[in-house]
């Protein structure tokens, strides 16, 4: 990866393995904290790409955060404009909208850390919930976030 390339870290195969399973679990209706399984249209396949994620919550709107920065599945989101989420027989069809704002997005992923952080922090290059407005607004670009709105 060059200085230029937007900020991605791949899964280890062990990480891989490791979200088939949480993957398979949600899918059979188990979720662990709160985890789900997202469905997005792949953007030049046009097949349903599946990976667990984390929703979360932020003065009552549900938002996805890309821990790992710029991965297949936001690229896909970013087309597709929405995907679905799914907990065992519960499907929760749902469009997507990008925040851009950065002051905006440091709120969110102060949040989201406070939360997932246990699980994440290790993405962040150092930022976590206890960092300032400045430090998390400057991470902001390297972790997309998506305000989802579910669909009736």
């Amino acid at each position: 990866m060059n200085a230029s390339d937007p900020y991605y870290v791949q899964a280890s195969a062990l990480g891989t393995r490791f979200n088939s399973l949480l993957g398979k679990l949600a899918r059979h209706g188990v979720s662990l904290a709160g985890t789900a399984e997202l469905s997005v249209r792949g953007r030049t396949s046009g097949a349903m790409q599946r990976i667990p994620v984390n929703p979360h919550t932020y003065e009552g709107t549900q938002y996805l955060v890309s821990a790992r920065g710029h991965s297949q599945w936001v690229r896909n989101m970013r087309v597709a404009g929405g995907g679905e989420l799914r907990v065992g027989r519960k499907v929760r069809p749902f469009t997507a909208t990008e925040i851009t704002d950065p002051a905006q997005k440091a709120a969110i992923l102060r949040a989201y850390l406070e939360k997932w952080g246990w699980e994440v922090n290790r993405f962040f290059q150092g930022v976590t919930a206890t960092s300032t407005d400045a430090e998390l607004q400057s991470a902001a670009a390297d972790h997309p976030v998506f305000r989802i709105t579910v669909s009736p």
